[in-house]
Order: C-alpha cells, then structure tokens, then sequence
C-alpha cells in the first residue's frame, strides 16, 4: 500500500460553544477523512464530520493524558501518510496555549503540508459570555494573557511574565489549582488586595459558572464553590462590569437539564430553541424515521379534494413520492392543502404552496371539525393521508362515516432506534430537571428505553412535558405526570410553556 501524502489543518475549536466554531473551522471538519480531537474541544463538533472521517479522542486534562503529547505528534505523522485530510481539533485557538506551534513545527520538519486555522480563544471568549470585557475605555486599556503552568523550576512557580502585570486587565488560562500561588504573587508585586477578580468555569458553556472575589478573597470563595478546571481567571477593574452585563447566565433557561426525546432528525428545531433560551439538552432520541419498506400507489394526486399532511415529515415524503411519480406541485393546483400545525404548515410553503386550512388545535378531532365548517357535507369527497404508519385511525374512520373515500398514504415509518445501557445510565447520571416528549411514540419508547427502574429513578427528581393531550394521555397510561402541557400543540408553543415553568 503507498503512504498518502496528507495535509493536516491544525483547527481551534473556540471554548466549547459550537457557534463559535469559524467558518473554516466548519468547512474542514465536513472534508474530513480522520479528526483527532481533544478534551476541551465540544464533541457536538463532530456532527459536522462526513460519516466515513474516524475520530480519535486525545483528551489531556491536569491529571489524566490520554496521549502524550509526544504520541500525539507521533500520530499526526502517521495519519498524514494514511489519509488525504487529517483535522486536529483543538480547543480554543491552536497558537494560544494550546502547543498548536509544536506541532506545527513538527510537521514542518516532516515535510508534511498543514494549514493553521484560528479559532476564538477562552481568554476572550469566556470573560464575554461571563459579561466582563476584557478592555473597556476608562477601566483597562490593555490585557495580558499568561497561562498559569509556568515553568516549576523558577523560583516562584509561575510564570515570570507576572513581575511585568501590574496594570490593566490579566487573564490566566489553567490557574484553578495554582490561584494561590497567582493571587499571593500579584499583591507582592503591587496589585491591591481588593483587586477584582472572577474564575469562570466552562466558560460559554451551558453550565458555566462565575465565581467573583478579590484578589485577597477569591481562593476562599472558589474552594467554597468547589470550582474545577476548565476555568479561566480574570483580574482587573473590568470584573465590576460583570453584575451588569452578564447576558449568557441571565437568559431565561440558563443552565437548565433539559432531555429531548425526538429522532435526531427532527429534533434541531426543539433543540436550538431551547438551547437560544440557555438550556443544557441531552439528547435521547427515542424515534427513528424511516421509509415504508414498499411504497404504496395513491394514484394521481391532482385526483383528491383534499390532502391532509399531519407532520414535516408526511410533508416530506408526499413529495419525495409526488417527484418519483413525475408529479409535482402544478397537479395540486386543484386540490386544497390541510395542515396539521405551522411547521407543517410551513413545509409546504416552502414549496411554493398555499396552505388552505389550518386547525386550532393539532388533534384529529379539531382537524374533523375545522374540515366539516370549511367543506360542508363530506359525502363524495376524495381525501389523502400521508403519515406515519402508527397513526391513529380516528380521522379516517370518522371521514368515512361521513361518506368521504380515504387514502391512507404510510409515508413514513416510526421505529425505535438501537440504545445502550450507556446512554440510559449517562440520562440517569445527567439528572435532568425536564424530560419533553413531542409523541406517543416518544413516550412509549423511552419507557422500554430507559426501563422501570431507571425511570423510577428520574421521577424522583425529573418533570415531563407533552406537546399535546394526546401524548399528555400516552404518558399518564405508562404512569409518568405531566407537569407541562402548552395550549397550542406545537413546538414553539412547548418552549414558551418551558420557559414559564416555574419548576420543580
């Protein structure tokens, strides 16, 4: 076999939200053939990646290396002469910290082609989302960055580049086990003991955490908060800005467990909505959508009255259906369009289609009589469902009754995907304070998902929402209380009742 002759993008992952990964970044991680990747750079990255790319974890904390970094250098090389893109994920920016230079340096001495792509450091990155600029006119005109690993051998412990700090803004990456030893250091070189002074932990994060004292308090106060790394510390008069424009923790769901349950596919809408709002989501995807195994003949549409879609999904198929078929939106031009909620809704206006009837409220029994008011008699008149293949049968079997002809169109269907016991202990582990269920399926699912016992262990501790009465009925049979149901059955209408939940 001949050795490829790759080229490796050294890549800053930023702090750990993945919004603030650059364009770039992104763009290389979706070419990717292999991705090594560190501990401080979010795994939720890793979705960027093609299926094919192999990712290898090379996690360092203070205490625990995975690889050294000589194996890590070791195994850039060999990725390199195995495949064509090699994407060293790293957090934060390569070159600040993060002995981005030293393996840029190694691959310069092997002759192996690389590109160095920026990231956003913590140091800046993180006193932002803790509401504290790192300069600010009138407060501090400079800033400093220094890491707090400094070189054990000198005399003080600590870098030297303190003696020179006695001015302006400091900010110290990995200083949480040495802030003693920083703090007891900067008075004796001047800096007063009121200085101000915040350690952030996982800073831009979810759970972020910011602990604000003085340089002659601040060790007290982060031992009494039990602060880990990662953190970043801050020291200066900008830290008084902190009460003020703290936007990230004073968002409404600031820091909130909150389980999503829908199939992966679908649940992006729920999931950045909530997460806009400050939540922290695991994701437990208890639904898989697939095709039907044969598909079904419905004819030509431009036959029907009436078309009845019930979910984005539906949606999607119809018309996965309709082009397969040579059909497209033109043979609707007589038929009127009924959809079952606004993202529904929305999916066929995204094709260029006029929705003609939209219920109040997304249940089979609105829907029928939003049908009869708008229609009249229903004798005669020919109507199309594409939807799941686990739907319920009360819309046809009352459209029937009335002498409408049905199709019954399985569009999709809804499967439970593969789980571990991993993944249900590391929900338990989780302690989520909110579990949402946006089905019936959804609920069923993760009961023999999680199983009895782990779920009696979350409902000593977790709340549940259902999108609808529906699925609100489905829960309560399997003995889960519902303690949020929004008034309109949709998803933008379940994050505004999360939102006001006041909790448990």
């Amino acid at each position: 076999m001949s050795r490829v002759q790759g080229k490796v993008y050294l890549v800053g992952a930023g702090p750990g939200d993945p919004g603030l990964l650059t364009l770039r970044g992104r763009e290389c991680l979706e070419h990717a053939d292999v991705v090594i990747y560190d501990y401080l750079a979010n795994e939720a990255l890793l979705e960027f990646c093609p299926p094919h790319a192999e990712k290898v974890f090379v996690g360092k904390t203070t205490d625990r290396h995975t690889l050294l970094q000589e194996e890590i250098n070791r195994l850039l090389v060999e990725m390199s002469g195995r495949y064509s893109r090699v994407v060293r994920l790293k957090g934060g920016d390569p070159f600040v910290f993060g002995r981005g230079g030293e393996e840029a340096l190694l691959l310069a001495q092997h002759g192996i082609p690389f590109e160095v792509v920026p990231g956003v450091t913590a140091g800046i990155a993180v006193p932002a989302y803790a509401g504290i600029p790192v300069t600010h006119r009138n407060v501090s005109a400079g800033v400093a960055f220094i890491t707090a690993h400094g070189d054990p051998d000198s005399p003080q412990g600590i870098p030297d580049p303190l003696r020179t700090v006695t001015n302006g803004t400091l900010v110290l990456y990995m200083a949480v086990k040495g802030l003693a030893r920083v703090a007891a250091r900067l008075i004796e070189l001047g800096r007063a003991p009121e200085t101000p002074v915040a350690v952030i932990e996982w800073g831009t994060y979810p759970k972020q955490r910011t602990v604000v004292g003085t340089l002659a308090n601040i060790v007290e106060r982060c031992e009494a908060e039990k602060v880990q790394p990662p953190s970043i510390t801050v020291v200066g008069d900008v830290v008084s800005l902190h009460d003020q424009i703290s936007w990230f923790e004073s968002r409404p769901l600031f820091g909130r467990r909150i389980v999503v349950t829908r199939a992966k596919a679908q649940a992006s809408d729920l999931v950045k909505r909530l997460a806009a709002l400050g939540a922290d989501i695991f994701e437990f995807p208890t639904i898989q959508i697939a095709p039907p195994d044969e598909p079904e003949p419905f004819g030509y549409v431009g036959d029907y009255d009436w078309v009845i879609v019930t979910s984005v999904n539906g949606a999607d198929m119809l018309f996965d259906r309709m082009e397969a078929l040579g059909q497209d939106g033109r043979d609707l031009a007589g038929v009127k369009l009924c959809a079952i909620g606004t993202a529904t809704a929305e999916a066929i206006r995204k094709r260029f289609l006029r929705v003609d009837l939209i219920p109040e409220k997304y249940v089979a029994e609105d829907l029928l009589d939003a049908l009869v008011k708008a229609e009249g008699p229903l004798e005669g008149k020919r109507f199309l469902l594409p939807r799941a293949d686990i739907a319920r049968s009360f819309l046809p079997v009352e459209l029937r009754k009335r002498g409408a002809e049905v199709k019954e169109l399985v569009a999709y269907r809804t499967m439970r995907p593969e789980s571990s016991n991993e993944l249900a202990d590391a929900l338990v582990k989780y302690n989520p304070e909110l579990i949402t269920f946006t089905s019936s399926s959804t609920v069923q699912n993760f009961c023999e998902m999680v199983g009895p016992d782990r779920l009696h262990t979350l409902a000593q501790t977790t709340a549940f929402a259902a999108i609808g009465p529906i699925t609100r009925k489905t829960a309560e049979d399997l003995g889960i209380p519902i303690a949020i149901e929004p008034p309109t059955h949709d998803i933008p209408s379940l994050v505004e009742a999360i939102t006001n939940w006041p909790g448990r």
